[in-house]
């Protein structure tokens, strides 16, 4: 069988260990016999090969990225390149790109109160992503997000508007999968720094989409 091939880039804002988490999404990578390459900044979406990998996990927060990388990024997954990420790495990673925020599906937007505990909803427990994983709290940024209404939810959050008392009661989709062309997606708003993998039911949850997104 032929082995699996990843892309993982890093960078962005350094609060949210970008090169940590990424060494620890490349050994969990690594465990499931991909061979894993690791790069920085947006460069390695300009690859003219990049189609060629199964899966692609942009580990990039609050950066810029030139038109020509982000028309490569986009064909290599409308092509059936997977794509899979978390929390402002993925779905914060370019606030000026609309057509990158269509195809992850959603866009940080706040999170009231930075970091507070909460819970995290499982909406489809049958999905096997979420299989043997219930309800269970959190303490990180509680994402307020922007979604597109074609997700697949997984997971959601409510929150409780202590800090806007407006979206007292507001669900929030935290997990999702979706399709962008024949590319496969995956995101979940879960995991502020690279401590985070830590946590069980994260690392569970993106190690089990991220093998979903993948080719």
């Amino acid at each position: 069988m032929t082995q699996k091939t990843a892309l993982i880039s890093w960078g962005g804002w350094d609060g949210h260990t970008p090169e940590r988490s990424a060494n620890i999404v490349r050994d969990i990578l690594e465990k499931h016999d991909f061979s894993v390459l690791v790069g920085t900044g947006t460069e390695p979406f300009a690859n003219p090969d990049l189609g060629e990998f199964d899966l692609i996990v942009p580990i990039i927060t609050m950066s810029k990225i030139e038109q020509a990388e982000l028309k490569n990024l986009l064909q290599a997954v409308r092509g059936g390149t997977g794509l899979a990420g978390f929390h402002g790495s993925m779905c914060d990673s370019f606030r000026n790109e609309p057509d990158y925020q269509f195809m992850t599906g959603g866009q940080w937007v706040a999170h009231p109160g930075d970091i507070i505990d909460y819970t995290v909803n499982i909406t489809k427990p049958e999905d096997p992503i979420m299989s043997g994983i219930s309800d269970f709290p959190y303490t990180s940024e509680q994402y307020y997000m922007h979604v597109d209404p074609l997700n697949e939810v997984l997971a959601t959050t409510t929150f409780k508007g202590t800090e806007f008392e407006e979206i007292n009661g507001v669900s929030i989709p935290v997990v999702w999968k979706r399709s962008y062309g024949a590319g496969r997606v995956f995101y979940s708003a879960l995991g502020h720094t690279a401590d985070e993998f830590d946590v069980p039911q994260m690392k569970t949850i993106f190690q089990r989409g991220a093998l979903w997104a993948a080719r």
